[in-house]
């Protein structure tokens, strides 16, 4: 992809971009990270999708994973055969979790977004604490987070309105939360506040909860690829394989994620969503209140009456424990990296 010469900031706009570009150099342009790939990434510059390679900065061994290009990105590339991404606009937010496995890592899902819609469905896959983890994973990342109900055509009024009442009574009172059929274009329309021009979303949640069929219905056309869900467990099969950011009719633009079977804390999350557990430890007659049998414990005595949910109160210890473990993991990982570094300096200054 060659420099585009009517390429400006109204241009980028399309895809996201804000204020003016950045100074650049000859052969240089903007662009923003649409797909990743095992073989490269996709950029767009506002008019157009190319392919990309990865500057070799970016392939060191023992480079921070996040510091490399992801979907969502404003990125500076330099134009050739093929073309390099060669830097990394600053991100005004970055939506991540913890890598499967022992060791500590980031993956990034994706960045710059201004609203992560949510998705889970009407039917087996209906969960409230995976609907928690999601939320507590979005509160660092600068988006707000929307919850939708799909396949609200697959369940009656009843069943709809008894998902809806769950979730008000756990969730914060500021998230919104929406039925919707997702194969339905006025259905779909519930979501244009959320779509307006220049803005981003994401869309999250278990394979077969209904992201790829919202996506043909706000791209008006079967673009992404769906499949039905099994009858046994109401699961889907994972029929997006990586993210993609796509511009939408109406000027958003909307990145697809693949279902995410696993979504670990990164040990950064403030569990916003549970500030009135946070209140009632604070009534606690002791500081170091263990919630158990402890006199004047405001917690204890909130289960009891009911105010409590017991369920959201152990899901709230599990999120807490996960979260300060992996704050564990990224801290002892910093303390093994730091002799690592003073070595590079060392040699760096000894080759000097």
């Amino acid at each position: 992809m060659k420099p585009v010469p009517s390429h400006s900031a109204s241009t980028m706009q399309r895809i996201g971009w804000r204020g003016n570009l950045p100074t650049l150099s000859p052969g240089q342009f903007v662009a923003r990270v649409s797909a990743q790939h095992r073989a490269g990434y996709e950029v767009h510059d506002g008019v157009r999708t190319a392919n990309a390679q990865p500057a070799p900065k970016f392939l060191k061994r023992g480079i921070d994973p996040a510091e490399r290009p992801a979907v969502g990105d404003f990125v500076i590339v330099e134009a050739g055969s093929p073309a390099h991404i060669v830097d990394v606009l600053p991100r005004r937010g970055m939506l991540a979790r913890a890598a499967a496995g022992e060791r500590y890592a980031r993956q990034i899902i994706a960045t710059n977004i201004d609203t992560v819609f949510v998705l889970t469905g009407l039917d087996g896959d209906f969960n409230p604490a995976r609907i928690e983890r999601y939320l507590a994973l979005i509160e660092g990342s600068g988006a707000r987070a929307v919850v939708l109900l799909t396949k609200r055509d697959a369940v009656d009024d009843e069943d709809v309105n008894e998902a809806l009442k769950a979730l008000r009574e756990r969730l914060p009172p500021d998230t919104p939360v929406l039925a919707i059929n997702g194969k339905d274009a006025a259905s779909a329309a519930m979501l244009q506040e959320f779509l307006a021009p220049g803005a981003t979303a994401a869309l999250v949640g278990s394979s077969g909860a209904g992201k790829s069929t919202l996506t043909n219905t706000l791209l008006g056309e079967d673009r992404m690829a769906t499949a039905a869900t099994r009858a046994s467990d109401d699961r889907g099969r994972h029929i997006t394989t990586h993210r993609a950011l796509l511009p939408l009719p109406g000027g958003a633009c909307l990145i697809d994620t693949p279902g995410m079977r696993e979504l670990k804390l990164t040990g950064d999350e403030d569990l916003e969503l549970f500030t009135d557990i946070d209140a009632l430890t604070e009534q606690c007659r002791f500081a170091d209140c263990g919630h158990g049998s402890e006199p004047g414990c405001a917690v204890r005595e909130a289960l009891e009456t009911g105010e409590l949910d017991r369920e959201r109160w152990q899901h709230y210890l599990k999120l807490r424990e996960q979260r300060e473990e992996q704050t564990a993991r990224f801290e002892d990982k910093a303390r093994n990296r730091e002799p690592i570094r003073a070595q590079r300096r060392r040699d760096w200054l000894e080759r000097e």
